[in-house]
């Protein structure tokens, strides 16, 4: 494991939770869709994390050196909830159907915003962790000045 190893470890986690924070934005701003693309309502994104794996070289020398291995976490994929549309009954509104309800978008705001402070707490703590070993780097380099 390098030196820089835990600072790329902690950025791939920020630009993954970055990602996972526009996705949950892009849901709320889209809570009264009810024309996408397709003329469907919109339907809710969420994030698939998947490990960033090491290379095959460096998972088989970190097997036999006991080194963790490892290089993070990416976003695999973004997928669509498949969830059901919820029907309200508004006749006036213009995608209304004969009997008067219309297909709103899958997405719940309560939900939204649980994800949100989840997202948020991830990023916090991805920074804290940065920031330690900024501090025992910092440490390490003063060592060396004695």
């Amino acid at each position: 494991m390098g030196i820089f190893n835990s600072i790329n470890i902690s950025a791939t986690a920020l630009t993954a939770e970055k990602t996972r924070i526009d996705i949950i934005s892009k849901n709320m701003a889209n809570v009264n869709t009810t024309r996408s693309t397709g003329g469907m309502p919109y339907r809710r994104q969420m994030a698939v994390f998947k490990e960033n794996k090491s290379t095959m070289f460096a998972e088989y020398l970190n097997k036999y050196t006991n080194q963790p291995n490892g290089n993070g976490v990416k976003i695999s994929k973004i997928v669509e909830d498949t969830t059901p549309f919820k029907l309200v009954y508004e006749p006036g509104h213009p995608d209304a159907d004969e009997n008067g309800y219309v297909e709103m978008p899958n997405v719940d705001i309560v939900k939204e915003m649980v994800d949100m402070i989840s997202a948020q707490r991830a990023y916090d703590a991805n920074i804290t962790a940065m920031n330690a070993s900024k501090a025992m780097l910092t440490k390490a380099l003063e060592i060396g000045r004695r």
